[in-house]
């Protein structure tokens, strides 16, 4: 798929082995997950390059099943389910945090569609920009969904 990533590690999933549900990407998903791991190999470049030295990306997160994307409580117009988004952490560089700061400048350079800093754990990135501009880069966390990156 890309130097740093497969399709394997964008379809592992804890909760689908758990549970023993089937989250085996349709063929025809294969373009858009091409181009996910394409945005994130973007991603780790800058990371590194920020950073000066290696820094590995763990995937939690890439493509869900529908019955997957259930079992995680996500909605059903979950980028995910189309390949297009994939959640993620890169401990070498920092926390979610930094790393969120240091993307967030970088979102067109780097083909971004939306990057989300979730519940203070984890990057959620997609190659598909919201309609709404103001949702392109937001925060999640248990007081809800804010615009741009916030510590909470």
């Amino acid at each position: 798929m890309t130097p740093h990533f497969n399709l394997a590690e964008f379809t592992a999933s804890d909760v689908a082995a758990r549970q023993g549900l089937n989250n085996s990407m349709p063929p025809f998903l294969v373009p858009a997950a091409t181009e996910t791991l394409q945005v994130l190999e973007r991603i780790r470049a800058a990371l590194c390059s920020l950073a000066g030295h290696h820094v590995p990306i763990i995937i939690t997160s890439g493509y869900r099943s529908p019955a997957v994307n259930a079992a995680v409580g996500s909605r059903d117009s979950s980028d995910h389910q189309r390949a297009a988004a994939v959640d993620w952490k890169a401990p070498a560089f920092g926390t979610p945090l930094e790393i969120c700061c240091a993307l967030a400048p970088q979102m067109g350079v780097l083909r971004i569609g939306q990057l989300i800093y979730e519940f203070g754990t984890w990057m959620h990135t997609s190659t598909r920009a919201p309609a709404k501009p103001a949702n392109r880069i937001i925060t999640i966390n248990r007081a809800g969904a804010r615009v741009g990156i916030v510590d909470a």
